[in-house]
């Protein structure tokens, strides 16, 4: 079972501590990678973020949505080092296996999700943790829907109930804290390139994705 902790405003708002910190991988499989707005350059981010997580040794936590139907997840990511992969149903990610984890694991107080889709599994996940007591940074730049309306919709509500709505830079640069962290050009080199545009650039049609 989750624990049940309170938190203030602020601290909802609070540092990401790379010892406090797991990542949510969310259902990036083989059958959605046509369907999904953008999926080619949310892949990039993700693919990212699970390098940032074995450089810092995060714990990665990963599902798949009905693979028998769905496929596993993409190729292109790497998760080999995560701390387990875990096959789901529900739409929220945090199954029994999940949350045992999370009950065994108390210094973890912060959710860095990425995934899809952002209005369902993303959505309904993020709820459930700040219901618990997490505190949970969404990363747009690393989250989609099979509508771009969809997903923008999904940021609000989320934003609104509490999670942090950020970019995969900003919080990479959170987890390091200091040029002088001993991963820091490791991981610098991750950043180089710029983030591909994923549809949320301002002044787009929301209901167009990318080409």
């Amino acid at each position: 079972f989750l624990r049940i902790f309170k938190m203030s405003s602020l601290a909802m708002e609070g540092p990401v501590l790379a010892e406090e910190t797991v990542f949510f991988l969310c259902d990036m499989q083989e059958k959605f990678a046509p369907t999904i707005c953008c999926f080619k350059q949310v892949l990039t981010v993700c693919r990212r973020m699970v390098d940032v997580s074995r450089i810092l040794g995060i714990p990665l936590l990963v599902t798949e949505q009905y693979p028998k139907g769905l496929g596993h997840t993409v190729s292109e990511l790497d998760i080999s080092h995560a701390t387990k992969v875990v096959e789901k149903t529900k739409f929220s990610m945090l199954t029994p296996e999940i949350s045992e984890i999370l009950a065994e694991k108390p210094e973890l107080k912060t959710v860095v999700m990425m995934g899809i889709e952002a209005h369902v599994c993303i959505q309904q996940t993020v709820l459930e943790l700040l219901a618990a007591g997490y505190r949970v940074h969404v990363l747009a730049d690393a989250c989609s829907s099979r509508n771009n309306i969809d997903r923008m919709f999904a940021y609000k509500r989320l934003r609104k109930a509490g999670a942090v709505v950020t970019t995969n830079e900003a919080t990479i640069f959170q987890l390091l804290g200091d040029k002088n962290h001993p991963k820091f050009k490791e991981v610098q080199a991750l950043v180089k390139t710029l983030t591909p545009d994923s549809g949320l650039w301002s002044g787009k049609d929301p209901s167009v994705c990318c080409e």
